[in-house]
């Protein structure tokens, strides 16, 4: 493997790591602040975003929001990524509880889960859902791809959603969000196993 030359800070840092997604928190609702820093020093991240309807001075206005306070991916490598959390306090790692350990480990979210995530929450569709981990089970859908219409080529699972009548398809990042897509008629599923 190659080393990697990762400069941040005005400082190089030598690395053999390779860029991961890390699931992350922004406490206190920072997560836009956090989202220029890490632009500002060359790092990607993503923020899920949706449109939300807000009175400003009388009138409705349509603005640009978090779809969910304090969550933002980050894609670096962990030196780098540590390097960055010194000077960012409030930026804070999602962690998965492990039996039989006292601490938890970091989520990384794996590069084609987080594509796919990021072409499902990307789109801005106003009829999309977020959920929390708990709040949907992905055992219990079919593996889906969607053929046609504003999610064409997008996979996920086909699965009833609290509060709506029919199934919806859902793109998940295990243990941190999924994100329940518009509804999809039937002759645009193709079910793969």
């Amino acid at each position: 493997m190659e080393g990697c030359l990762v400069v941040y800070d005005n400082v190089m840092i030598q690395t053999d790591e390779q860029p991961k997604w890390f699931a992350m928190r922004a406490t206190y609702r920072r997560e836009l602040i956090a989202q220029r820093a890490l632009e500002a020093a060359s790092i990607v991240s993503f923020v899920p975003m949706r449109y939300e309807l807000k009175m400003e001075r009388g009138r409705r206005r349509r603005r640009l929001v978090p779809a969910i306070h304090n969550l933002i991916f980050v894609q670096a490598t962990p030196s780098v990524l540590q390097a960055v959390k010194a000077k960012m306090p409030y930026l804070q790692y999602m962690m998965r509880r492990v039996e039989g350990q006292a601490q938890g480990e970091k989520i990384v979210v794996p590069d084609a889960q987080m594509e796919a995530f990021m072409a499902a929450a990307g789109s801005l569709d106003e009829g999309m859902t977020y959920l929390g981990p708990q709040e949907v089970s992905l055992e219990k859908g079919l593996h889906v791809r969607i053929h046609g219409g504003p999610c064409d080529g997008r996979e996920g699972y086909l699965v009833k959603v609290p509060g709506y009548r029919n199934r919806r398809v859902v793109v998940a990042i295990e243990g941190v969000v999924a994100v329940a897509l518009a509804e999809v008629k039937p002759e645009q599923i193709e079910v793969l196993s």
